[in-house]
């Protein structure tokens, strides 16, 4: 059974007895709960490098949702059937409520959901690069369920067991419903597949044009993550992005063989001795390129994204004035009750 970590007042530590001992102490005691798999809770003690690096991974991650959002949507309207568009209007529902929980998340260390918006829209933030690419055809609608989504499922379950509470069970829920929509796009490639020559050769372009864009959303390889080893001794991570990017070869292979598609890497093959793929080397000057913001649809993303931003404006500014009048309104039968000694 779990133990929570103490929250950081000072009463919980005995009187330090030299400059720092305190801060020294929450730090003991952090550190032990980490190795423990205590998850901390927003007003536990926490290092500022632990808050900044969550906030970072967490609203990156909720940008991601959102922007994420983008290219599916373009293909509401032009989905091939009225079941097929309903399915797809519930998937972007879906990865919006991904992005308010996460947001929601990231609120609970201390910064504003008006914040992280800013920093998406300046550009100071990031979101997953897989989202600068464009959809050229309905089969890349399947590709983004097959191969973007599960990835995100192979790279989003571990989150379930991170160290931060509040991400660690927004993830729950997200992850139950990321699986759904691996299934989606992976029946999409298979209807196709198994359907006319040009059917089949839509899914073989989308599966080349998405291959590569789908590993390297794992990030870069481990020697080159900045972040990724003090993110696993924190326990947000618990993986490595080589593990995972290995992982989600391993899992979607087969898949691409099942659905008769081949997997555009000539290098690929199975290595029996390690009991795993061998792959060929990604370009990681075009993860780094798209990641500067010169991708296909990087800023045709931004530029979508701020219009419904700017759009939204009248709406926020009204939940605004709605709320601050019901406070208003709350004060003013708070005082009568008050000097009628109403509990």
């Amino acid at each position: 059974m779990q133990t929570e970590l103490p929250q950081a007042d000072a009463r919980t530590l005995s009187a330090p007895t030299e400059p720092g001992a305190e801060e020294r102490a929450f730090q003991t005691r952090f550190e032990t709960g980490i190795a423990a798999s205590i998850k901390i809770e927003p007003k536990d003690w926490m290092p500022d490098a632990y808050r900044r690096t969550l906030i970072r991974q967490i609203s990156q991650h909720a940008h991601s949702e959102i922007v994420g959002q983008l290219p599916e949507a373009n293909w509401i309207t032009r989905a091939p059937s009225l079941k097929r568009k309903a399915i797809l209007l519930a998937k972007v529902q879906d990865e919006a409520g991904h992005g308010l929980y996460l947001y929601s998340a990231a609120e609970t260390l201390g910064i504003s959901r008006d914040q992280m918006v800013r920093d998406l829209l300046s550009g100071k933030a990031k979101y997953s690069s897989i989202f600068n690419y464009p959809t050229l055809t309905w089969a890349d609608v399947g590709a983004i369920g097959w191969l973007v989504d599960g990835a995100a499922i192979i790279n989003q379950i571990p989150l379930c067991r991170c160290s931060y509470g509040p991400y660690a069970r927004a993830m729950v829920r997200i992850c139950k419903e990321e699986s759904f929509h691996q299934r989606q796009g992976f029946e999409i490639m298979m209807v196709l597949s198994s359907g006319t020559p040009r059917q089949k050769a839509m899914a073989q372009d989308a599966l080349d044009r998405w291959w590569w864009p789908s590993l390297m959303m794992f990030g870069p390889p481990d020697a080159e993550s900045a972040n990724s080893a003090q993110s696993m001794r924190w326990g947000i991570k618990l993986f490595s992005n080589d593990e995972l990017r290995q992982r989600f070869v391993d899992q979607t292979v087969s898949q691409a063989e099942y659905l008769g598609l081949r997997v555009p890497d000539p290098d690929l093959r199975w290595n029996g001795e390690r009991g795993q793929y061998d792959f060929g080397a990604i370009d990681w000057n075009e993860f780094r390129n798209v990641i500067k913001g010169n991708g296909p649809c990087n800023r045709e993303r931004m530029r979508v994204r701020t219009q419904a931003h700017e759009d939204g404006a009248w709406f926020r500014e009204a939940l605004e004035r709605h709320a601050a009048k019901l406070a208003q309104r709350n004060e003013g039968t708070a005082a009568p009750r008050a000097a009628q000694g109403a509990p």
